[in-house]
């Protein structure tokens, strides 16, 4: 079987030998007789699975006993609720950073729950900067500050963790969650969709620190309050099991890689790559400014957009599948997560050469 090379950003690429090892797995899962989609959550074999999983994701950001991490449903969208559910309380005011898609849709939903003060926005330069921190209008005394790390559609990429004081700092880490070391202790709340680096769709990772629980009201719902979830083990109900098992092996697969630091010096490798091409062609082009450049979300142009379908059609041809860019922006975007092996980024820039030779 010959596999191509998938860009998509999500749902993304899974490590090769984490889908070989489900794969031997599926029918029966060690000599039980059944899958792991098939087993009971309460089961003590799924227990253990789901322990190893959250353990092994505390060693590989290093994770302290201060934070909960819940394995939940509903996708990074519903964390856009459940934030100010449970974290903006009544009369307060929750500080939003606007850099792209993500961030407009996190505080539009936000609004729905409580005052919102967009503090920062880069919608003047169409989202293809970061606003300088000393240029943001924090409130007073904020119940917690949110940004997008990482915004997927744009390509755009923080170059720093902002210092918040002694505000909360909420993170939607979606899409570069493992993609390098960071220090967990200066956040509040870490959320990420699992369908980009953890896993598949279906899953969501919350990494709160445990002194915001049990701050929502007695309105919000059982199971969109995280002390329930905190309280049982992220077993409430019946969570999404296989997704769950999936992201257990990507986070062992991550420490056979030799952990986040070794993926971040592929992934940067990989990055700059791609970008050093794009930069020295003068038929491709990517517009974000150079220090907020994304390592997982590269986005870019052809000089004559009338090639972006002739370019699609080849790169589908030669195994370079979904880089087709977002519907908001156009043009297209290599997403190249931890699963995206540096070879991809090789074939793909060979490709790129061949295409602007030939159409150039």
């Amino acid at each position: 079987m010959s596999r191509a090379y998938n860009f998509c950003a999500g749902p993304a690429a899974l490590p090769t030998d984490v889908l070989e090892q489900a794969r031997q797995e599926m029918l029966d899962y060690q000599g039980m007789g059944l899958s792991i989609m098939e087993m009971s959550h309460r089961d003590k074999v799924f227990v253990e699975i789901a322990e190893r999983a959250e353990q092994d994701l505390r060693d590989l950001m290093g994770i302290s006993e201060d934070y909960a991490v819940l394995f939940l449903q509903g996708g990074a969208s519903t964390q856009f609720a459940m934030v100010p559910m449970n974290l903006l309380g009544e009369g307060q005011t929750a500080d939003y950073i606007n850099t792209g898609q993500w961030s407009k849709k996190a505080i539009k939903e936000a609004g729905r729950y409580g005052n919102i003060n967009v503090a920062a926005s880069s919608e003047d330069t169409n989202f293809t900067t970061v606003p300088p921190q000393d240029s943001w209008q924090l409130s007073a005394n904020p119940a917690y500050v949110h940004y997008c790390p990482n915004e997927t559609i744009g390509g755009l990429e923080y170059s720093f963790i902002p210092e918040v004081g002694d505000s909360p700092l909420v993170a939607d880490m979606s899409s570069t969650i493992l993609s390098r070391p960071i220090d967990v202790n200066r956040f509040g709340l870490i959320y990420a969709g699992a369908q980009k680096n953890i896993g598949p769709a279906g899953l969501t990772l919350v990494i709160v620190r445990k002194d915001l629980l049990g701050k929502a009201g007695a309105h919000v719902p059982a199971m969109l309050n995280y002390q329930t979830h905190a309280d049982n083990g992220s077993m409430y109900n019946t969570p999404p099991t296989y997704a769950w098992y999936l992201a257990g092996l990507v986070f062992q697969w991550l420490k056979k890689q030799g952990g986040v630091a070794n993926m971040a010096e592929t992934n940067q490798r990989k990055a700059e790559k791609l970008y050093g091409f794009i930069d020295n062609s003068g038929f491709y082009s990517n517009p974000v400014e150079t220090i907020s450049r994304s390592w997982m979300n590269v986005p870019f142009v052809l000089a004559d957009a009338n090639l972006d379908k002739q370019f699609l059609s080849e790169a589908d041809k030669a195994g370079l599948l979904n880089l087709k860019g977002h519907r908001s922006v156009g043009g297209m975007r290599a997403s190249i997560y931890n699963a995206v092996p540096e070879a991809a980024v090789d074939t793909l820039i060979a490709f790129m050469a061949d295409f602007e030779k030939r159409n150039g």
